[in-house]
């Protein structure tokens, strides 16, 4: 009970900060729930999101708020669990009434979560990064997809360093199905896999695994572990003289572990991430000064920081558009298309089709220091591959989630 509370205190917590600028304005608040991990194992990576909605919520109310309507936040800790999600997101859709929820940092979560949202037509913004594949009208991804990740990184990994891939992945549908894009992607180019392995969440040792890597005689590793436990393999790979290229869509964009593990232990990996706070340009710059002058302990930025405080946006947008919150209405616009923004990264639109978002796609790597480089960028990389497998959600609904061998029905 006691760790119960957590949430509800900071639900109230941020509906008083906000009161004010909500009694400045004249028409009712627009509620948004904000259901994300600010402790727990994958606090680390979603603190920042929750700051990245407080930002743009702020910003917002103090422009006159969405059609002189000001936001007001109900805040709840879902403490990296997925019980909290479905009880806490109940709570925000029967008890709270808000008209938007932003959900959700693993996979997990959000399947646990999402049925609860399609049983209430609720709609929510899942703007994280993700293994892709759920073609859902209530759902609006903001986060990158496989084919912006992973179409990009490994045939540039295989055309650098050889045809030769190993991949552990974290034991879950995030993991797996990434797993499946890597290998079909690995195959499309000439490749062969020599390794997979599925770690299950909350594994810390990986010594057999590293024996397994090192008798493998791959080209390079892809990496797609998740969580704090998992993290550990970087520094007892480094401690074992593992000197593969390593290749993520997850590390560094999300966990900023070149930030907190000790050199060079992530020396030689790329990652694929749509923003990080080392990109620099003059719009990137703006945006981390802006973020550093309200939040100055922030430890680091990252992508999905990034993709939460422009969702608030896009969400502005959307209502703006259709002159109401109405969860129809706000489906109408975004299939009438051109729900777009120039946001730190770089513009970003939202597809008619699927409901996730097309990015910028920077390809980071880590110094043997852990600075940052950008050997290479990809501009407008869009989330193509729901829309061209069958998902079409300005004609149907199905509330699914496919991969490359479970594709949408023809029919759909």
């Amino acid at each position: 009970m006691k760790k119960r509370s957590t949430g509800v205190l900071a639900a109230l917590g941020t509906l008083f900060a906000l009161s004010s600028a909500a009694f400045a304005q004249d028409g009712e608040p627009i509620k948004m729930g904000v259901l994300e991990d600010q402790s727990g194992d994958f606090a680390v990576a979603t603190i920042g999101k929750v700051h990245g909605i407080q930002l743009a919520a702020e910003e917002i109310n103090e422009s006159g708020g969405i059609n002189g309507r000001p936001l007001e936040l109900v805040i709840y800790d879902t403490q990296s669990d997925n019980r909290r999600y479905q009880e806490f997101m109940r709570r925000v859709l029967q008890r709270d009434k808000v008209d938007v929820v932003f959900a959700g940092f693993s996979s997990a979560s959000r399947e646990a979560y999402r049925p609860i949202v399609d049983q209430f037509d609720g709609l929510a913004f899942y703007n994280n990064q993700y293994e892709g594949g759920v073609c859902d009208a209530n759902m609006i991804v903001t986060g990158a997809v496989p084919e912006q990740q992973f179409s990009t990184l490994i045939p540039y990994m295989m055309e650098k360093y050889g045809k030769k891939v190993y991949t552990i992945a974290a034991d879950y549908n995030f993991g797996q199905i990434s797993a499946e894009w890597v290998r079909n992607i690995v195959a499309e180019n000439g490749g062969e896999m020599v390794g997979e392995e599925f770690i299950p969440l909350g594994v810390s040792q990986f010594s057999q695994t590293i024996q397994n890597i090192q008798q493998a005689d791959a080209d390079f590793l892809v990496t797609l572990l998740v969580g704090t436990a998992q993290a550990s393999y970087y520094e007892q790979a480094a401690s074992a003289n593992v000197d593969l290229p390593m290749a993520s869509s997850v590390n560094v964009g999300q966990g900023y572990e070149h930030k907190r593990f000790q050199p060079p232990s992530l020396a030689n990996m790329y990652v694929t991430t749509n923003w990080i706070e080392e990109i620099d340009n003059p719009e990137s710059k703006a945006f981390v000064e802006k973020w550093r002058a309200k939040f100055p302990d922030e430890p680091y930025i990252n992508q999905e920081a990034e993709n939460s405080y422009l969702a608030v946006y896009l969400y502005k947008q959307m209502v703006e558009r259709a002159g109401t919150t109405d969860h129809d209405a706000i489906r109408d616009v975004i299939a009438e298309g051109d729900v777009c923004m120039d946001a730190p990264e770089g513009n970003v639109c939202i597809d008619p089709k699927s409901q996730h978002m097309s990015h910028t796609i920077y390809l980071a790597r880590v110094e043997e220091d852990h600075s940052i480089t950008f050997p290479k960028v990809w501009e407008d990389i869009k989330p193509y591959w729901l829309g061209e497998a069958g998902c079409d959600l300005t004609k149907s609904n199905p509330e699914a989630q496919y991969t490359p061998s479970n594709p949408p029905p023809a029919s759909e």
